[in-house]
């Protein structure tokens, strides 16, 4: 599929976007290709398109410049391709707060783009709307992998979240590759190892998994060679929020593959990745600059003691 295509999928499928809409573009220097030809699609297929460049912001959930969220809150369709996530920042969830519908892309490439989609929606909306009901339904969590992984936490009073690619109602937020149910865990309640084995956001793919002690619901211990190293320096300038347990997601595409490309990689259908630092935007209580996904290969999942996820494989 050609990246004009894909952008045209993306502004009809995704976002049914009407003749008579704002269509606002976010984007930065590094991603300037695909912003601009989201623009120039949007341009045939309503009557106000904009683009706004910005510097690129120096981690995933810093904030945009006041500018734009100014005008993401005065367009009825936002798309953000951008190196940096904007995802779980406050400008993202006042736009949606106002009638807006938003696709982020963090990190998007044409390949990607192209390829994951040509998934299949009504798939996605089924598998997604699933896993969120159970999400929703559960109150206790344990993850387990061959790999060393051995984690529970809470879910309880929480409500799962679909990310389907279909973000046609007013105020709606999703990815762009889409395909993932998540949760934000109760505060507190992580405990045990987490041993990221796909890819994580920061040091992107994995020479060597990195393994994360959870007490408390907070990372106390990171290890594991190069990429240790660079979660931990990511984190570093954000402080103590940066290490919560943030968010527990399944993923649902079954045309995503692991590329180290994190946008993708939580995506992939068997993987469930969790994510330290800000939860603010989707239902938790924890407030940070920084929100950082790692992706966990073939897990075994209980949900209230009943294995619906067996080796990356799905009982539902």
């Amino acid at each position: 599929m050609s990246l004009e295509k894909a952008c045209r999928n993306v502004l009809s499928s995704s976002m049914a976007i009407k003749e008579d809409e704002t269509c606002l573009v976010v984007t930065d220097w590094r991603l300037y290709d695909i912003g601009r030809i989201f623009a120039d699609v949007a341009l045939e297929m309503c009557t106000e398109p904009h683009l706004l460049m910005m510097r690129e912001r120096n981690s995933h959930g810093e904030e945009p410049p006041r500018l734009v969220a100014d005008a993401m809150l005065d367009a009825d369709v936002v798309l953000i391709p951008t190196y940096r996530s904007l995802s779980h920042t406050r400008a993202r969830k006042e736009a949606c707060n106002h009638g807006a519908r938003v696709a982020s892309m963090p990190q998007i490439t044409e390949d990607i783009l192209s390829r994951v989609s040509k998934a299949d929606f009504s798939v996605l909306e089924r598998d997604c709307a699933a896993w969120a009901d159970i999400l929703t339904r559960t109150s206790n969590v344990r993850v387990i992998t061959d790999r060393g992984t051995d984690i529970t936490f809470s879910i309880e009073g929480r409500d799962g979240t679909p990310d389907n690619g279909i973000y046609t109602d007013k105020g709606a937020f999703g990815n762009i590759p889409a395909g993932e149910s998540f949760i934000a865990p109760v505060e507190g309640s992580a405990e045990g190892t987490i041993v990221v084995d796909g890819s994580m956001a920061g040091p992107g793919m994995l020479d060597e998994p990195i393994t994360i002690r959870m007490e408390g619901g907070y990372a106390t211990d990171i290890t594991g060679g190069a990429g240790a190293r660079t979660l931990i320096d990511k984190m570093a300038p954000h402080g103590k929020n940066a290490r919560n347990l943030a968010e527990f997601a399944i993923g649902t595409n079954a045309a995503a593959r692991l590329t180290g490309n994190v946008l993708e990689d939580e995506k992939i259908k068997g993987t469930i990745h969790l994510a330290l630092g800000d939860n603010s935007t989707f239902g938790g209580k924890v407030s940070s600059s920084s929100h950082l996904d790692g992706i966990i290969l073939e897990p075994t999942v209980s949900f209230d003691g009943k294995i619906l996820i067996k080796n990356g494989k799905w009982n539902i």
